[in-house]
């Protein structure tokens, strides 16, 4: 299957790449050293319609379809993941308000979030429950015609700057997955209270948090869809979410490739650019394959997102996650080979694009929860 890309897509690819270039490249070790949020970057990329790129045009944002939108996800990583995670994520959640929300929770937040003034996040995971959605013991009790709710959620990106949220929680705690709903969550209220996770390994640009919960109460024209829907209306995101990690995987891939050919063209040893000794030669063909097979199986997995199929997208956009993100982690690993000691330390990016890539391997479904679900659409 081919994925010729459209003018206009080239021109976004084109756009994000020079933003990167210019904006992102020039300070993305001193952010990654002082583990600073780029706030004055995520605004500047939101005049240029990178953030939340698939809010609708009427409520502010680009309109972009999956495969644009994966686009600037890999181009935002392929100049730094860390500062790119942070922009890219700044929207996190609005598309269950996209497709669930009333309508005044679309006017509210999404012209703010496109437009670079507000930042959301979507709080799921807890310190119990990561991969099992349905064990979790966040709880929302109604309480007249409000909803008081109560729990911790852990590994929250944006969690301590975010201005809203999306959160999941159990509104009838005996049903597992289907006593699930999602409520939106102004994280100004009483009761909301974050604590900064500081000690990453990588995308340390990107902020993280852990999220208490505690007699947070909410009015019922907060939640989002309807009550006890909640996981199902989730569950129409993974696709998206997993082929928005496998972009994340191939932008940071394709960093790491061409730093290793930059480098090889430059050191010389014995009299030669190391470029011209076969063993590198064939250290980055196999990592330029490597990258180009994984941003096919994640252009097709947004092709088949675009395609409203449901089974497809699914399978696909987990064979992308897992392929990208595995891969991601060897590029990079090979990229550092290729430097030798020179990429063992940070004057050089490549040790940084190692330990940013390693993430891509756990959120949003680890390698082996995306081998089960493989496993479980063709056997």
């Amino acid at each position: 299957m081919s994925f010729q890309l459209t003018d206009e897509q080239q021109a976004i690819r084109n756009a994000v790449k020079e933003f990167g270039e210019e904006e992102i490249k020039p300070v993305a070790r001193e952010h990654d050293e002082n583990r600073e949020y780029p706030e004055d970057l995520r605004r500047k990329a939101a005049e240029l319609d990178f953030v939340a790129p698939g809010i609708p045009t009427e409520y502010g944002g680009a309109g972009m379809n999956a495969l644009s939108s994966m686009i600037v996800t890999e181009e935002l990583w392929r100049a730094d993941p860390g500062i790119g995670s942070a922009i890219g994520s700044a929207g996190f959640g609005t598309n269950m308000i996209i497709e669930y929300g009333d309508e005044w929770m679309k006017e509210e937040w999404l012209p703010p979030i496109a437009a670079g003034d507000a930042v959301s996040c979507s709080c799921i995971s807890e310190p119990a429950h990561g991969s099992n959605v349905a064990g979790m013991e966040t709880t929302a009790e109604k309480d007249g015609d409000e909803y008081v709710i109560n729990g911790n959620k852990m590994w929250i990106t944006n969690g301590t700057v975010a201005d809203v949220g999306v959160v999941m929680a159990k509104t009838d705690p005996g049903e597992g997955h289907a006593g699930i709903t999602a409520f939106l969550v102004p994280t100004d209220r009483e009761g909301f209270k974050t604590e900064k996770i500081d000690n990453k390994l990588g995308i340390r640009s990107s902020d993280l948090g852990e999220v208490i919960l505690d007699d947070v109460r909410v009015s019922e024209e907060n939640v989002i869809g309807e009550e006890n829907k909640g996981f199902y209306q989730l569950m129409n995101f993974f696709a998206s979410g997993r082929t928005g990690v496998a972009a994340q995987a191939v932008g940071v891939a394709q960093a790491a490739l061409d730093s290793a050919q930059e480098y090889a063209g430059e050191r010389e040893q014995f009299g030669q650019k190391i470029s011209e000794f076969q063993a590198i030669q064939h250290k980055i063909a196999e990592m330029a394959t490597n990258v180009e097979a994984a941003r096919s199986l994640t252009y097709r997995a947004a092709a088949q997102i675009e395609e409203d199929n449901e089974m497809m997208a699914a399978k696909y956009a987990s064979m992308a996650k897992l392929f990208a993100s595995e891969h991601a982690v060897d590029v990079a690993d090979e990229a550092i080979q290729v430097h030798g000691g020179a990429g063992f330390v940070t004057d050089h990016p490549v040790e940084r694009y190692y330990r940013d890539a390693r993430i891509t391997k756990i959120y949003e479904g680890t390698s082996e929860i995306q081998k089960n679900i493989i496993a479980d659409q063709i056997l």
